[in-house]
């Protein structure tokens, strides 16, 4: 029995192996998602609406109480596995990154004792190998993972879904190609990637698991619609952030503010939850990891700076220089969406399309000189004397080099001197930050260090953002703002002379700054400042600093994310629609159209025909009247159609009605769901003999008898409100009515209300059982 188990498990363990992509596939897929992410080609709208066709309507009566109490609690049940999940995957991705950089470097700094040079070579090796495996992993095996994820989940949130970037690979390429790029000492961050790992999670999870690797359970396919899909990404974002940052309102937030399009209450609380469930599993590995089991991963593996002991208060003098921190990041953080959006402009057009070698080339050249600035600058700058022991007894200088603390013996003639710059360049960036958010830490760092370094990772920063790396741009924007604020806080303590100053406040507010000139956010990134530095006093300085830097980077661009949106070819729509479609109407803006419409009792091959001459992916039903009149009777999906020709079970001999009652016995709901992990059926893979070409097909049952309809004359502001709002993907614009039936007011939408709350949720999210 025991040798059945082991021999299933080898041919299991082969089934996923012969399902993993080889270069040829991976090249293919990468060639797929480079020409659908330039110019839009290939994005498709998400079908958020809910169709209410035949089959749709049978499944819904016989769906009792029982079965809506399971479909709450699983959703519960999922917000938690995706909160479990994302916390486990952050804790591997900090486990393996803050080891591979600890031995990093134990070994370099253990070889300089002796020379310089030999480890100076054996930090490059080290660099690349890391590096290149990351590289290797996007290109070859999962290309929707390089970037950040941020611009397609938040285009996937905003209706719009970009092929690949939800695939179990994409998953498996996120966490390890992120271990790779951070972890080789690129000018990255992890926490970008965390967030689309988190997507990922969630995504697998309501799909039932990854059925290309028969890694899926049928009991867990409950969640059928994109609306359902939707929410539990909506929880996967937040996890991601709650578990980058340890910030779990900062999630919250930050889901809400920055990724998603809708929200609703009961949304509030899943997300709230599943935030909950990633603190409590990070602070549970970061407890079992302070006995020393994890290696070199210590205080520096999860983002969190203490400046509880710093600055406690600020005078009126000070609030000048601190709105010059926040004009400062609104400039550089403008300056920084902009560079970055020329140079992977150019780097798409001209260089990604040269293959993936030349992607590698690029990643191992940018590494080499990213590991030659880092290792090569510091050892031009002269070191500093330590502190007097006596006058600061809680400092240790030096601290041992390669661990995380301040004062960084480097390349120093005296055994009681330090390196400044080694301290923030040749160290991790989690430490380096803790460096520098320091307090107490009276004129540690010179201004010619801080500059150069400013100069150097900011350049870094730029040339390494948009590689084929999976890459996050939250560190490296900490990492910015913090030396431009330690700038300028040295400048505050030499020119008022106060004592009470302190320049790790001031690194604080210019990591603020940054991020908000860069992404634009405003609440959720405030709240994440102060859960990160766990120092409440801050709060009004971090408000006033996000505020200018807002401002003062919205009067030249876009935020970060809208701006690689766009490159990449997503169509958002934003919260507000333009001044122009005030004054246009529904008519004039669909005028150019050609509108191709199907009969009722239409012909298979003009199904086919239709399909295959367009690229639509929602066609109008009509049928005649009693009258001869022409009537618009619903609206079928491309999607659904792929389904009826592949299937060929509803086809007829006679061009007349089908019995409906027959279709239960013949489709569900779930029969017409659109996979998320493939890119569903096309018209090209069904293969149709001459007689199924001249049967017919009644298309009443498996229309959308409801869609929703505008007048020809509503201004065009109206239908983007209506558009964006309900998550729409199709609205039908017809003449004006000529008559009115019946008029819909409060009263008559205050239905009588069921106590049960589970059924109360699922009305809320337009799944109710049928009366």
């Amino acid at each position: 029995m025991l040798s059945n188990h082991i021999q299933n498990g080898i041919e299991t363990a082969r089934l996923v192996w012969s399902r993993l992509p080889n270069s040829e596939e991976a090249e293919a897929e990468e060639e797929l998602f480079a020409r659908r992410s330039n110019g839009g080609a290939g994005v498709e709208s998400l079908d958020y609406e809910v169709i209410e066709n035949y089959a749709y309507r049978e499944e819904q009566a016989l769906r009792g109480k029982l079965w809506l109490w399971y479909y709450v609690c699983l959703k519960w049940l999922f917000a938690l596995l995706i909160g479990i999940g994302t916390g486990l995957a952050a804790v591997f991705i900090n486990l393996a990154v803050e080891n591979f950089s600890g031995w990093k470097y134990a070994a370099t700094f253990s070889i300089i004792q002796h020379s310089y040079f030999a480890g100076f070579l054996v930090y490059i090796i080290f660099n690349l190998g890391l590096v290149i495996s990351s590289v290797f992993i996007v290109t070859h095996f999962a290309p929707a993972a390089a970037g950040s994820g941020i611009p397609e989940i938040k285009g996937y949130l905003n209706g719009v879904d970009t092929h690949g970037i939800l695939l179990f690979r994409t998953l498996i390429g996120k966490i390890f190609g992120s271990i790779g790029s951070v972890g080789g000492g690129l000018a990255l961050g992890k926490e970008g990637p965390l967030v689309h790992t988190g997507a990922c999670i969630a995504s697998l999870l309501g799909q039932g698991g990854s059925t290309k690797y028969h890694l899926s359970s049928r009991w867990l396919r409950i969640f059928e619609s994109d609306r359902d899909r939707r929410d539990l990404v909506t929880c996967g974002c937040a996890a991601g952030v709650a578990a980058a940052f340890r910030a779990p309102v900062g999630g919250v937030l930050f889901a809400l503010e920055e990724v998603t399009s809708w929200w609703r209450s009961q949304l509030m609380w899943r997300v709230f939850f599943t935030s909950a469930v990633v603190a409590v599993v990070v602070r549970s590995a970061m407890s079992w990891c302070k006995s020393g089991k994890c290696g070199h991963f210590g205080s520096g593996g999860f983002i969190i700076w203490d400046i509880s002991g710093g600055q406690e208060d600020y005078s009126f003098q000070e609030l000048l220089p601190m709105a010059i921190i926040g004009v400062i990041g609104g400039l550089l953080g403008a300056l920084f969406n902009q560079l970055t959006l020329y140079i992977t402009n150019w780097r798409r057009k001209y260089l990604h399309k040269k293959g993936n070698r030349v992607k590698i080339i690029e990643v191992c050249l940018i590494s080499l000189i990213t590991s030659v600035i880092s290792f090569g600058l510091p050892l031009f700058r002269k070191c500093s004397p330590c502190p007097n022991s006596e006058v600061n007894p809680g400092i240790e200088c030096p601290r041992p080099p390669g661990t995380d603390g301040n004062f960084v013996n480097f390349y120093c003639s005296d055994d009681k001197e330090y390196n400044d710059l080694a301290t923030i360049f040749f160290n991790t960036q989690d430490d380096a930050i803790r460096n520098l958010f320091s307090a107490k830490t009276f004129h540690e760092y010179s201004a010619q260090s801080l500059l150069t370094f400013l100069v150097m990772f900011y350049s870094l920063a730029v040339v390494t953002f948009g590689t084929a790396v999976p890459a996050g741009q939250f560190v490296p924007g900490i990492m910015i703002g913090s030396t431009y604020g330690r700038l300028v806080g040295m400048f505050v303590v030499k020119f008022y002379k106060k004592l009470n100053v302190e320049e790790g406040t001031y690194a604080l507010l210019g990591a603020a700054s940054f991020l908000g000139g860069s992404m634009r956010m405003t609440v959720s990134l405030c709240v994440i400042m102060v859960e990160i530095t766990n120092n409440l006093k801050l709060l009004p300085l971090i408000m006033l600093v996000l505020l200018i830097s807002k401002a003062v980077g919205d009067f030249f661009n876009n935020g970060l994310y809208e701006e690689q949106a766009q490159l990449r070819g997503i169509p958002l729509l934003e919260s507000r629609s333009k001044q122009y479609m005030r004054t246009m109407t529904a008519k004039e803006a669909c005028k150019n159209q050609k509108v191709v419409y199907f009969s009722r009792i239409v012909k298979v091959a003009d199904i086919v025909s239709i399909l295959r001459s367009n690229k639509h992916n929602g066609f109008p039903v009509v049928d005649h009247g009693q009258n001869g009149e022409t009537l618009v009777i619903g609206l079928i999906l491309r999607s659904h159609l792929l389904v009826l020709l592949q299937s060929k079970v509803d086809f007829q001999n006679s061009p007349f009605p089908c019995d409906i009652r027959g279709i239960s016995n013949r489709h569900n709901f779930s029969d017409f769901v659109k996979p998320v992990s493939s890119k569903g059926v096309s018209i090209e893979e069904i293969h149709l003999t001459e007689e199924e070409l001249e049967l017919y097909l009644d298309l009443a049952p498996f229309l959308n008898p409801s869609p929703y309809i505008v007048p020809e004359d509503m201004s065009l502001a109206k239908v983007y409100n209506l558009f964006r709002q309900l998550g729409l993907r199709h609205i039908f614009v017809v003449p004006r009515a000529s008559r009115v039936i019946g008029l819909i007011t409060r009263k008559d939408l205050l239905i009588e209300e069921n106590d049960d709350s589970a059924i109360m949720e699922l009305q809320s999210t337009s799944i109710a059982t049928a009366r």
